[in-house]
């Protein structure tokens, strides 16, 4: 018999990150028709392409949002506080890139309120839902949380290798299934959002902890969070007294974290197969004064 014809994935990408990451990659020389920096659009565009080159897809979503969602900072004030605000330079870049994207025929979603990851972590599940394969294009270690068998984080690599992070990978990198996401992050923290976690707890700590007990609340039930007399908590090689004095001391924090670690839904329309037009994408990127990528759109098209 033939080998059966794997469908194409959905394409969903974290456009926020991918217009941060370029801007700070690409100098600021790479300027437009009006002189001021494309550098983020020209990375971003590109970044689509390298992985659209090793993974067809069936259609590509770019996903936008609030730097902060409200209730995460609500939840805990210094969350992404750490951050500089964005520079003017990749403001203006930011406002164009919609419609350059949309030229391509790609769809573009805005998560209003919340955060690009949001907005993404819907569509895979829409996706996931109907039967279909989705790939996130995210540096955002909150979205390996929607990884199943359905769904993979797509990573790009030297030499335009791509690779797919799937469930076992996810195990393998972090010692948690996906779903324990969350809980892991709350633990060890995550700097990009500045997160702390608890004191004392790392990485690998973490990841035992869970490994253990299985969720943050049980971890935090077996440190005496709950109001257990601290005396009765058993130490184990995870949870030595000075690692459960921090999980009771903490807890409040770390179910906040949790929750701000916690992806979000939002309704979401699954898009349809869709094939990218190079040709329009070339002309808006020529209008911009782009017209290194005009050319290689064009010869897409071509």
């Amino acid at each position: 018999m033939p080998a059966r014809e794997v469908p194409a994935p959905l394409l969903i990408a974290d456009v926020p990150w991918l217009l941060y990451r370029a801007f700070f990659a690409l100098p600021k020389s790479i300027a437009g028709r009006d002189g001021e920096p494309v550098n983020a659009l020209l990375g971003t565009v590109n970044a689509f392409l390298a992985v659209l080159a090793a993974r067809p897809a069936r259609a590509v979503v770019a996903c936008f949002g609030s730097e902060q969602a409200a209730y995460r900072v609500k939840l805990y004030p210094l969350y992404h506080a750490h951050r500089d605000p964005m520079p003017p330079e990749l403001a203006d870049q930011w406002r164009l890139a919609p419609a350059l994207l949309q030229s391509l025929g790609w769809s573009v979603c805005d998560a209003g309120e919340l955060e690009a990851d949001d907005a993404m972590f819907s569509f895979a599940r829409a996706e996931s839902a109907a039967g279909g394969r989705a790939l996130l294009l995210t540096g955002d270690r909150d979205l390996f949380a929607a990884v199943s068998d359905r769904v993979a984080v797509v990573e790009t690599g030297k030499g335009g290798a791509v690779l797919e992070v799937g469930p076992a990978q996810v195990r393998e990198r972090y010692g948690v299934d996906p779903a324990l996401v969350p809980d892991l992050i709350a633990l060890r923290g995550d700097p990009s959002d500045g997160i702390p976690g608890a004191p004392g707890v790392g990485a690998k700590t973490a990841a035992r902890l869970l490994s253990r007990h299985g969720s943050l609340e049980a971890v935090l039930a077996a440190a005496g969070a709950d109001g257990d007399d601290a005396d009765a908590v058993r130490a184990t090689r995870e949870m030595r007294p000075r690692i459960a004095a921090a999980l009771r001391e903490h807890a409040p924090e770390l179910r906040a974290f949790k929750e701000i670690a916690t992806l979000r839904s939002i309704a979401v329309t699954r898009p349809p197969d869709r094939a990218s037009d190079w040709s329009a994408g070339a002309r808006a990127a020529r209008e911009l004064g782009m017209n290194g990528l005009a050319q290689r759109l064009a010869g897409l098209a071509g």
